[in-house]
């Protein structure tokens, strides 16, 4: 089988069109991530470098000569990080609802992709934990990181929203033509009112507000309800093996408690290096879709520590997080399209090889992706009970062996028992 664009999507939402149509952490909180089980999978020799270098760099702060600082090739960087995704070995401690939380939201331009990111990472999870929390509104799919669609816990949606607002205001400047005359204030209020009245469709709000300014643009008027409120897609939407169209009401309707105020970025920045470091400042803003977090980094400089990556960029990382070693074995995963590991970071080369970047997107299509040896190595599609995988070079015997397996297992989460195929095709092009 060869294809020349590698896997084609479930619906029309891959290509972000749901993007337009749709308490802050403590800092113990922010490190609850090392539960036992992953300190346990630290190694001795992890410990006593992290505390080494901790010393090492006190010293330079109080003055001291201190050695150079170490260089994190992509492979050390490719561990640390899949250890800290739950993607060397699955948690089978933690919740859905807390997985989410852990890894401070899963995007969700589709309805899948959470599903499929959370069954990568959990022992014996199953779609009905994350439709259930879902129904209970212990999680909510809402705009946040990126100006995409993300599932995030209740308390995420209520403080993550208020931290990148400033995004969603300066996004707003694209669609100024539109809005001539609109008044963004008197807007915001009676979209609040409409949505929080009944659900309503992005059409509905659309039309409500277009009777109140009929000369600006329908789009720019959806985008700047958006952009303004805090608006969270209202089941049954989202739900595992339910349909629904996207209706929209405010967070702090649906979750019946006020927002948090706009919070200082520093726990956030604790919690990304949690689930994503070691990173840089670049790496969390292209993450996060913000701007000018340098000085948070800057405040929290004297509880971290530091690295270089083989270009030169500073790494910043938690002292007690795990930092495997870089022969640490990889087990392949399947993973959905839109990916939190595939989107961490502004340089991606800890996962993407520089000969295979830009090969996971067409257009704006994400595709799903394969992992070998913890790095992009192929996309793969499902139909049905018929799973196939698109390997972008040669697999060896026992790397093929592993990966017919993981998706075996993958097939069995998600579509419980029965027959399956598993095939292999080729992507060209």
């Amino acid at each position: 089988m060869t294809r020349t664009n590698g896997t084609t999507a479930d619906s029309p939402e891959a290509r972000g069109a749901e993007a337009y149509g749709g308490g802050t952490q403590t800092d113990a909180q922010a490190k609850a991530w090392t539960d036992a089980q992953a300190k346990a999978q630290v190694g001795a020799d992890t410990k006593a470098y992290t505390k080494a270098h901790a010393r090492t760099q006190a010293k330079a702060r109080a003055g001291q000569a201190s050695p150079a600082v170490p260089v994190l090739g992509p492979r050390a960087l490719n561990r640390a990080t899949l250890e800290r995704q739950h993607l060397l070995r699955r948690s089978a401690a933690l919740t859905a609802t807390e997985t989410v939380g852990h890894l401070v939201g899963l995007q969700a331009q589709n309805v899948r992709p959470p599903y499929y990111a959370l069954a990568a990472r959990l022992e014996g999870f199953r779609p009905e934990d994350l439709s259930t929390a879902m129904a209970d509104r212990a999680v909510v799919r809402i705009v946040t990181l990126r100006s995409t669609i993300h599932t995030h816990t209740a308390d995420d949606a209520l403080s993550l929203r208020p931290l990148v607002q400033a995004a969603r205001d300066r996004e707003l400047k694209a669609f100024r033509k539109g809005l001539v005359g609109v008044d963004l204030e008197r807007l915001a209020v009676i979209s609040r009112e409409l949505v929080e009245s009944e659900p309503r469709t992005m059409k509905q709000l659309r039309e409500a507000l277009l009777a109140q300014w009929p000369d600006a643009d329908p789009f720019a008027l959806s985008v700047a309800a958006r952009c303004r409120l805090p608006l969270v897609q209202v089941t049954p939407r989202g739900l595992w093996g339910r349909s629904g169209q996207v209706a929209l009401t405010t967070a702090e309707h649906w979750l019946g408690r006020p927002a948090e105020p706009t919070p200082a970025p520093d726990a956030t920045v604790l919690r990304y290096l949690a689930a994503f470091g070691p990173a840089s400042v670049k790496d969390m803003q292209a993450w996060a879709g913000l701007t000018r977090l340098r000085e948070a980094f800057e405040r929290l400089r004297p509880r971290l520590v530091t690295f270089r990556d083989e270009k030169g960029a500073e790494l910043f990382d938690l002292p007690d997080a795990p930092r495997p070693d870089a022969d640490t074995p990889a087990p392949p995963r399947l993973l959905p399209e839109f990916d939190n590991l595939l989107l961490g970071h502004a340089d991606r080369s800890r996962v993407v090889p520089a000969g295979l970047k830009g090969r996971t997107w067409a257009g704006n299509q994400a595709y799903r992706t394969l992992l070998v040896d913890g790095f992009l190595a192929g996309v793969w599609r499902q139909d049905g009970n018929v799973l196939t995988v698109e390997p972008f070079g040669g697999l060896a015997k026992g790397q093929r062996d592993e990966v017919v397996g993981e998706a075996e297992r993958m097939l069995r989460v998600m579509s419980g028992d029965g027959s399956y195929d598993i095939r292999f095709g080729t992507v060209t092009g």
